[in-house]
């Protein structure tokens, strides 16, 4: 039987597994695997981050509102809703697999809000 999100482990176990998938998506994968240099930093650093947003527990010191504008500057402003609707999926996909309840719902939802977000900032910023 599938449990909550309950701790810190279980964020780095959900982030962890997400980006199993994502490395080896064929549309995904290569955003990130041509930005991201140390994937074990790279992990510790959305575990730190999801635990801040789903726990409200820790300070997760970052942008990554800069980082996904880097990100699609580097790609030549190529990052699209379509990417973004991929990168959801994946995550409520994963999330699904692992975890079932409340803080398991809440991290849909953020992640939801989030992808909006930052998908306005990115266009926002091409000008």
């Amino acid at each position: 039987m599938k449990r909550d999100i309950n701790s810190r482990e279980d964020i780095h176990l959900l982030v962890s597994s997400f980006y199993v998938k994502v490395r080896t998506h064929l549309v995904l994968g290569p955003f990130f695997n041509d930005t991201i240099k140390n994937w074990d930093d790279h992990l510790e650093r959305l575990t730190t981050f999801w635990e801040s947003s789903i726990f409200l527990k820790t300070r997760y010191k970052g942008d990554p509102i800069k980082a996904h504008i880097d990100v699609d500057n580097t790609h030549d402003n190529t990052i699209t809703e379509q990417h973004f609707g991929l990168w959801l999926n994946l995550w409520i996909k994963t999330i699904d697999e692992l975890f079932k309840g409340d803080y398991a719902e809440n991290a849909k939802q953020r992640a939801r809000k989030m992808g909006t977000f930052i998908h306005l900032k990115l266009f926002e910023a091409r000008g």
